[in-house]
């Protein structure tokens, strides 16, 4: 009861006791919080195949889709390019072998490997766990940043697998 009159008062004794103010919700870094808002997600193109790409400084980081991994079941095993393995836009660059099945990678863009997620070799459960954060399977350049424009948006993205689910 007496909780209930100090919260009624508590708007109007608050700028004397700050106590009685009303608790702020919990600030979460923005990298912590789970979120599909376009602005979280604006950068992140999407291909036919399901992979995605992110840019950021000419670099891409590629991994597969939410709808992929799940489609995929749990990952057992990558099989990735060694860094400086140039691509072409479709080429095969690996694959993902999991408990229901295989499935090969394709580069969304050209350009030249610079890195591969090395925490998958001994972790490849990590495509299915985070499959946007720490899942990704490679980095690389982008040769012709125009080829962006030919992949679809998030949104395009999530039609595009809403077409083929039916």
């Amino acid at each position: 009861m007496a909780w209930r009159a100090l919260r009624r008062v508590g708007p109007v004794l608050a700028p004397r006791c700050p106590r009685l103010s009303p608790p702020l919700p919990p600030r979460v870094p923005a990298a912590r919080r789970l979120s599909t808002s376009s602005l979280v997600l604006s950068a992140r193109k999407f291909t036919d195949k399901h992979e995605w790409i992110s840019v950021e400084n000419g670099i891409g980081t590629v991994g597969i889709s939410n709808f992929a991994q799940e489609a995929l079941g749990d990952v057992v095993y990558c099989s990735l390019p060694e860094v400086g393995t140039k691509l072409s836009k479709h080429d095969e660059f690996g694959a993902l072998e999991s408990v229901k099945a295989a499935s090969e990678l394709y580069s969304p863009l050209s350009g030249e490997v610079t890195e591969i997620n090395a925490a998958l070799a001994d972790n490849p459960g990590l495509v299915n766990k985070s499959c946007y954060q720490d899942g990704w399977l490679i980095k690389m350049t982008v040769e012709n940043p125009a080829e962006l424009d030919e992949l679809m948006s998030e949104d395009a993205y999530e039609k595009y697998v809403k077409s083929i689910e039916e």
